[in-house]
Parts: structure tokens; C-alpha cells; sequence
């Protein structure tokens, strides 16, 4: 099992809706809607050195662009830094 270091988080990102309306114009098949900026994760793990406590089982509202995607072995880990969180909800 992954163990972040270094003030790391390993973070799950939430399932992302499916499509169930087609667009009624023709768009390019790269086109991705607007998403905003922050978003809601859930906390598997965190490195030992986090500056702030985490309660079981947290969700923290993260920079949704500062999140690093690692891929090792077709196994895909979210990370991010802990001075990317700007909060937690209870």
C-alpha cells in the first residue's frame, strides 16, 4: 500500500456524475466542461508531518489543480500537499 511522506496526503477523488443529456450542438470530442476550482476529497492516508490534526475518515476541500495524479504499475494514486487544503468538513 502506498504511505505518503513529506506532508503528502493520499486523497480519493469523488466519482464524477455520468452524462445522461446530449448536448444539442456538435462540440469537439476533447471539449470538457468548466469545473470549479476547489473540490471535496476524502483522506486514506497521511504522512506523519502534516501540519494540522485530521480526524478519521476527513474530507478536506482541496486546489483542485495542485492534485497529483501518480500512476505506478497501473495503480493510480491522487496526492497533494497539505498547504493545498484550504479546509475541513466534519
Amino acid at each position: 500500500m502506498f504511505e505518503p511522506v513529506n506532508r503528502y496526503l493520499l486523497v480519493e477523488m469523488p466519482k464524477a456524475p455520468e452524462e445522461t443529456v446530449r448536448p444539442s450542438i456538435v462540440l469537439p470530442d476533447d471539449y470538457n466542461t468548466p469545473q470549479e476550482s476547489h473540490l471535496a476529497v476524502s483522506v486514506l492516508k497521511a504522512a506523519q508531518d502534516v501540519r494540522f490534526k485530521l480526524p478519521s475518515e476527513a474530507k478536506v476541500i482541496v486546489d483542485r489543480s495542485m492534485i497529483e495524479e501518480i500512476n505506478i504499475g497501473g495503480t493510480i494514486y491522487n496526492v497533494i500537499l497539505d498547504n493545498y487544503v484550504v479546509g475541513i468538513i466534519d
